[in-house]
């Protein structure tokens, strides 16, 4: 098995880590591989080749970066397309997956908001899967149960559709200990990437494991609630402080809030 991380974003976006120091700190992980998502609107024709080839560059028989994009959408919908190298030209989502689908990528709705539960359910085509934890997101103590209920309504349509656990990786103090076991022994993006798109992997979590079928059983989906309402009721007072603050002109700490982002 082959230990990883999904959904990572570097300097070339949004993160505040370089590829380099990337590739260390997961190595010192145990981790053989990581899946970039690099925002896709931070590129052009030309900077996205230097991202590729970066990554490869710093990708050996040991450790494999797979290059990958995170698109927005319409209604600030995002999908990661795990192997996607070309830009999009829309920003429609049913559109935005096939574009991810014809360069033979992976593709998966990050973090779907709850009101957007309804909207994905009307779509005529469907990603390959749902990202059902986002430790960044979801918060890194449980996810939403009614995520994995959203994914087991989609397979009634679409069997193969797998549930995604991923990192959403920004902040150098961001919780990291969300990861996936794949059923591949060698870390090569094209191996890599057949095992996620056939489903042949686990997310793992302290004492968790999580299928990619997203099937839980009824004692932990009531945990997951439990646990997750009163992080979420955390996290939601500790956010209208800030909003107060940012109204008053008190500018919180940076050191204050990398403490809270490793904690949340």
């Amino acid at each position: 098995m082959l230990k990883g991380a999904l959904h990572v974003h570097s300097t070339h976006s949004d993160g505040e880590f370089t590829i380099e120091e990337l590739r260390r700190i997961y190595a010192a992980e145990g981790c053989g591989f990581v899946c970039m998502n690099d925002h896709a609107q931070y590129f052009d024709a030309r900077t996205i080749a230097s991202y590729v080839r970066e990554l490869q560059q710093h990708s050996d028989a040991r450790f494999c970066f797979v290059m990958g994009l995170e698109y927005e959408c319409e209604r600030r919908m995002h999908i990661l397309g795990f192997g996607a190298s070309v830009l999009a030209n829309t920003a429609d989502p049913q559109a935005v997956i096939r574009h991810i689908h014809s360069q033979g990528a992976v593709s998966v709705i990050a973090h779907p908001k709850d009101e957007h539960f309804s909207w994905i359910e009307s779509f005529d085509v469907l990603p390959a899967g749902i990202e059902a934890w986002n430790s960044k997101y979801d918060g890194r103590y449980a996810p939403r149960p009614g995520t994995f209920a959203l994914l087991q309504r989609l397979k009634q349509r679409s069997p193969e559709i797998h549930a995604f656990y991923g990192q959403d990786l920004h902040w150098k103090k961001q919780f990291r200990g969300l990861c996936v076991l794949l059923d591949c022994q060698t870390p090569d993006s094209s191996g890599i990437l057949a095992a996620l798109a056939a489903g042949k992997f686990t997310g793992q979590k302290d004492g968790f494991r999580l299928l990619s079928s997203g099937v839980l059983s009824a004692e932990l989906l009531q945990e997951f609630s439990r646990v997750h309402a009163r992080s979420h009721k955390i996290r939601q007072f500790l956010k209208r402080q800030k909003q107060m603050l940012d109204r008053l002109g008190v500018r919180v700490p940076e050191s204050l809030k990398a403490q809270l982002r490793r904690i949340f």
